[in-house]
């Protein structure tokens, strides 16, 4: 049997809904992103949205819009995906990395506090020494859809005047509640912005696509702004009926808009959010108990004070986990590995000096960490064939 790392959930009205679009005439930017801007922001509680190319379109104008400039300094955890630090060297600024939680792997409250009090004072901090540019922003990453500790983390960035964007990738639909009497909150609500994946392989997809929400409307006029070269209104505006063909170009913006054919598939696969997430849900409980005796493996948890999207079911490993990748390969099950941390790629490390034991977690943790197949329309075979491979390769002579 084959079983891939993942497959995309694609029906009959998903398809229903991009044909349309391509019947109506017209194909980029109009009033499918606007619809599909409603109703996302409605599924997060959030009073704004605006739908982009990527997740990694909306981490770049986010972090404009909340003031990053040159020079500044931005706080993102050690273990995340390239996109999460990128966007802040593409503003002319400086990634400061941060260890992540052992349990969540998500951005640690404590050893943020720390690296922000050593920089506040003068002191070296994760591989950056004084004189440096001004903090300005936290990036949070909701590993795996598990949200991270946003009520630690928020109180940090509050007590330094810090922004937070949240790399919400991960994490839709998650949520969070700050004690076990509080209201439960979507992942993003409080942040001044959320930035969230519809890429190929997350919860729900447009193919390729992004969308930053927020409860500020200059941020999302901002964001919308210079989503599209800066310009003063989009094209659907200037084209529709009664439009003004006129325009001014108020910055010097990107092109990061999201089409009206992949919106439509956002949409269809919006109305499926919850379906699909409790499809998720039974998958990862089906995983936790077929292998909660495999002394082998660690298994993820979801903390009594968060509700996972389950966008990855990532074990670690107590050994021998390259091994173990290759082996379930040669079975026909693909997996993935999320992530090697940031300071240890080429790029950081050698531009900025890191070092891999200044991140003892992230460092330790990468290495023993296998996403297992995980998405809505798995089988029951191809999840059981996973396991029996699974156990078999554990069990099998040197392992490492």
């Amino acid at each position: 049997m084959q079983v891939p790392y993942f497959r995309p959930s694609i029906t009959q009205a998903d398809i229903d809904q991009v044909v349309a679009v391509l019947r109506s005439g017209w194909l980029t930017t109009g009033p499918r992103c606007r619809a599909f801007e409603t109703a996302f922001a409605a599924a997060v509680g959030a009073p704004h949205a605006v739908a982009l190319g990527s997740c990694t379109a909306a981490l770049h104008l986010s972090l404009e819009a909340v003031g990053v400039r040159p020079g500044d300094l931005v706080l993102v955890p050690a273990l995340t995906f390239a996109a999460t630090a990128e966007v802040v060297v593409a503003l002319g600024a400086t990634p400061v990395f941060v260890d992540v939680d052992p349990s969540t792997l998500c951005m640690d409250a404590d050893a943020l506090a720390a690296t922000v009090d050593a920089l506040r004072h003068g002191r070296p901090a994760t591989g950056l020494a004084p004189p440096h540019g001004p903090l300005r922003a936290v990036v949070p990453v909701h590993y795996g859809g598990v949200v991270a500790d946003v009520a630690g983390l928020r109180r940090v960035a509050a007590g330094h005047g810090l922004a937070m964007v949240e790399d919400c990738a991960h994490a839709f639909p998650a949520e969070w509640r700050d004690g076990p009497d509080a209201p439960w909150r979507a992942a993003g609500d409080g942040a001044d912005v959320a930035c969230f994946s519809f890429y190929a392989n997350k919860t729900i997809t447009t193919g390729e696509g992004g969308m930053a929400t927020t409860a500020r409307g200059e941020l999302a006029d901002r964001i919308r702004t210079m989503s599209l070269h800066g310009m003063s209104h989009d094209a659907y505006r200037r084209y529709e009926g009664g439009g003004e063909w006129d325009y001014e170009v108020l910055a010097a913006g990107y092109k990061y808009n999201m089409t009206d054919l992949a919106a439509a598939l956002g949409l269809a696969q919006l109305a499926r959010a919850a379906e699909m997430r409790e499809r998720r849900r039974a998958l990862a409980q089906r995983y936790t108990e077929a292998l909660s005796g495999v002394e082998e493996l660690e298994l993820p948890a979801e903390p009594p004070d968060r509700r996972s999207s389950w966008h990855l079911f990532a074990v670690r490993c107590r050994s021998g986990r390259d091994a173990l990748i290759e082996r379930l390969r040669q079975q026909g099950v693909g997996t993935s590995v999320h992530w090697r941390p940031l300071p240890m790629q080429p790029y950081y490390r050698d531009r900025f000096g890191l070092r891999s034991e200044t991140f003892p977690v992230a460092a330790r943790e990468w290495q023993r960490l296998v996403s297992l197949p995980l998405f809505p329309d798995m089988t029951e075979a191809e999840q059981a064939y996973v396991v029996r491979e699974l156990r078999s390769a554990l069990a099998s002579p040197n392992p490492s």
